[in-house]
């Protein structure tokens, strides 16, 4: 049953989440969450595996939390259901695209989904930020802490380091030493 559960939970995470792996965090996160599969933390700190290693986002968290959940099996059902809908939908799209590429309706559509993607990934901000900054809740202490300051000189390098258009992968190896350096000296504690 576990196996059947995992794979009609990412299936419909793969068919209902447009815009890509941060689209998909809200809905992740919810249904995650709502079986009691892991912790708000072990998922956000899957969250950073996820994106430091290699495949796409949803693949490697659906991998995941299948293994976690129910084994290598249990990995390749939350695996296959979280792309076979992709899968179907791209050989639709691929048989019909001149018919749906000068379709008003289906242009305006994705007009339409465009806002819901940048808001779905706001609310997947939103929600690991929280998570990362205020793991017990708001409080003024955490703008002082090691952890944030470091958290937002990070973030504010990233942002010019994308902007000066460094390659990705240098940026998150830089930020994975980062991290791994002031936890090892403990600023992280």
């Amino acid at each position: 049953m576990i196996y059947f559960t995992l794979f009609w939970t990412f299936f419909k995470i793969g068919a209902f989440t447009f815009g890509g792996g941060y689209a998909m965090l809200p809905l992740i996160e919810e249904e995650v969450m709502g079986h009691g599969w892991m912790s708000m933390e072990e998922l956000v700190n899957f969250i950073a595996v996820s994106e430091s290693t290699p495949g796409p986002f949803a693949v490697n968290i659906s991998t995941y939390v299948g293994t976690e959940t129910a084994g290598v099996l249990g990995a390749f059902c939350a695996s296959l259901g979280v792309v076979l809908p992709s899968f179907v939908i791209i050989m639709i799209v691929a048989k019909c695209f001149l018919a749906f590429k000068k379709n008003k309706l289906v242009q305006y559509g994705l007009s339409g989904l465009r806002p819901a993607v940048v808001g779905l990934i706001a609310a997947a901000v939103i929600s690991v930020g929280k998570t990362a900054f205020f793991p017990e809740g708001y409080s003024n202490a955490v703008f002082s802490t090691l952890k944030f300051v470091l958290g937002v000189a990070l973030f504010a390098s990233m942002i010019i380091a994308s902007r000066k258009k460094y390659h990705p992968i240098s940026i998150i190896i830089i930020s994975a030493a980062v991290g791994v350096g002031a936890g090892y000296l403990g600023l992280l504690g």
